[in-house]
């Protein structure tokens, strides 16, 4: 794996609208009981709708795919509607080769990619690969890191501040990294990147973030001692084609 080539997520872009199908749809949340339906509410929300999902659980389903996740703290509306009934959101992304994965307990949900059982012939995917950068991974390692830092002293929530961030990250730079103004914009670059996509909570220019719940579950714990040998050993292979290219 090259340093450009960390994944810790899919991301993926729809180029076709996807297809009703066909299927009992769950009630919205905001109803009572059935006979609120027929005098407050349609499905049909425009002409030719076949669709069988209310709007707030069309909106859930559109932020699934377009976000890489979405959560409590970053999507409450579509949080609230998605937990109170995911099973006729979950058949329309199964109908699209895609699974819905749910973390109750950290209200965080996300999407993955389907595969066949057996040994059969791949589906079509509406996923594309997302190549995070060097300093885009180191931030990310450190987020998840110092989230595990505050859950383990009781701390129920977590933050950052840039400057700490800007700090791990030089400090896991190869030794010949000497351009101390390229390496900060990678930095602010890597930081703007992760904070779009919504593992950084607060003002976008803010000196001090929390850190969403989120990333427990995009990167679990289990990636921390592999991604840090990884950096080392990028950081050695760079010393050494830097050595050889001077000698």
């Amino acid at each position: 794996m090259s340093s450009d080539e960390y994944r810790p997520w899919d991301e993926f872009e729809v180029e076709t609208s996807a297809a009703s199908a066909n299927g009992s749809a769950g009630l919205d949340p905001n109803l009572e009981n059935e006979d609120d339906l027929e005098s407050t509410s349609t499905l049909s929300l425009f002409e030719g709708d076949e669709g069988r999902l209310f709007i707030e659980q069309r909106r859930a389903l559109v932020a699934l795919i377009k976000e890489p996740f979405i959560s409590s703290q970053t999507h409450q509306a579509e949080w609230k509607v998605l937990s109170a009934d995911p099973g006729p959101i979950r058949s329309r992304l199964n109908d699209m080769f895609m699974m819905l994965v749910i973390d109750l307990e950290r209200e965080v949900a996300f999407k993955r990619q389907a595969t066949p059982e057996g040994n059969g012939r791949a589906f079509p995917t509406l996923f594309y690969n997302h190549a995070w950068s060097r300093e885009e991974t180191i931030v990310l390692l450190y987020l998840r890191n110092r989230f595990h830092t505050e859950q383990a002293a009781g701390n129920g929530r977590a933050y950052v501040n840039r400057d700490d961030i800007h700090d791990y990250v030089a400090r896991l730079r190869p030794s010949h990294a000497t351009d101390q103004a390229r390496d900060h914009g990678r930095t602010e670059r890597a930081i703007d990147s992760v904070y779009g996509s919504g593992l950084l909570l607060g003002r976008k220019s803010a000196e001090r973030f929390e850190i969403a719940r989120a990333i427990e579950v995009i990167m679990p714990l289990s990636k921390l001692t592999e991604l840090l040998e990884w950096l080392r050993q990028e950081n050695r292979t760079d010393d050494e084609q830097n050595s050889a290219d001077g000698s």
